[in-house]
């Protein structure tokens, strides 16, 4: 990691972290309370906003952790691209409606739907800006994977909530988008069978009867993987993916087979991801004595007064 100095916006960030009092950053609070409500007392302020750069023959974009995701794509998408964040729609705060923001994508890390095209969260984040506990603008990655050297700032930044640093700005990479999109459905085919068939399908999601596909890409390549899916279910066509329970849960491939498991209801299941959606929300999962000592350790290490986001705690997050 190597100190910032000389950037007037994250400089100003820094003067308003501070170095004293318990602080966090609010984005558009559409996702405040994962992972524990932060404690009484603490000072919340906001992230820098804006995109500084952008390189779309390079696949990168420079963004300040303040803007919100929604705007970062209505920019990118004019020149056929997006990232992996997931959009976070109308929050409601002090009575106004706000998006969910780059910075607080960044710090839940939670993937969505679309992983299997666009990415996870932690694989597009190449380069971070962060205000560590002393107040100082610090840098870790680069502006492109050959460059980075060190410790993997980023991927440590990413489902972090706020607790090893405030995120300022990064650099993230961008994906085309593709010029064609469908979403299929089939009835009674294993989803996991389908998805095998498939060369690169954008998501495939089950609820134990339903499989739902999308594929993108030029015409001629969705009619091809059409055709493959024909030759094992009854496919139709329909307008998108359907709408998801409220909880998440995170599991392993061999869960997902599973399906559905004790206390999980009704599910949409995220095929290849192992991720799902459910009505109830997954039981509490508590870390083993050495990992606990290594997040603690990484903690004390990165924040050793305990003043950024109080009362938070990833490790109690879904993911």
């Amino acid at each position: 990691a190597t100190l910032v100095d000389n950037d007037p916006a994250l400089l100003a960030f820094a003067a308003e972290v501070g170095v004293d009092d318990p602080v966090a950053v609010r984005g558009g609070g559409t996702r405040w309370d994962h992972g524990g409500a932060s404690a009484p007392g603490t000072r919340l302020i906001e992230a820098p906003d804006g995109i500084v750069s952008y390189a779309p023959e390079e696949m990168t974009v420079r963004v300040r952790a303040g803007t919100a995701v929604a705007e970062l794509h209505a920019e990118l998408a004019a020149r056929g691209q997006r990232t992996a964040l997931a959009e976070r729609r109308s929050a409601v705060r002090a009575g106004t409606n706000r998006d969910g923001t780059v910075g607080g994508a960044i710090a839940v890390g939670q993937n969505d739907i679309y992983t299997l095209r666009r990415g996870t969260v932690r694989s597009s984040l190449l380069q971070v800006r962060y205000v560590s506990a002393e107040g100082r603008v610090v840098n870790g990655g680069g502006p492109t994977v050959k460059n980075v050297t060190g410790f993997d700032l980023p991927r440590l930044m990413v489902g972090s909530l706020g607790t090893l640093g405030l995120v300022a700005e990064v650099i993230l990479r961008t994906n085309p988008i593709p010029p064609g999109a469908v979403w299929l459905t089939a009835e009674g085919a294993s989803p996991f069978d389908l998805y095998d068939a498939l060369l690169r399908p954008s998501a495939v999601l089950w609820d134990g009867t339903t499989t739902w596909i999308l594929l993108e890409g030029h015409a001629a390549d969705i009619t091809a993987q059409r055709s493959l899916l024909a030759r094992s279910a009854d496919i139709t066509e329909v307008d998108g993916p359907p709408s998801l329970p409220p909880h998440r849960w995170s599991l392993s491939p061999s869960d997902l087979r599973r399906l559905p498991l004790d206390g999980v209801g009704s599910f949409i299941a995220v095929v290849g991801v192992g991720l799902a959606f459910a009505d109830s929300a997954q039981p509490t999962r508590h870390l083993s004595a050495p990992v606990r000592a290594i997040h603690d350790r990484m903690k004390a290490n990165f924040d050793p007064t305990g003043r950024l986001n109080p009362g938070r705690d990833p490790a109690a997050a879904d993911r």
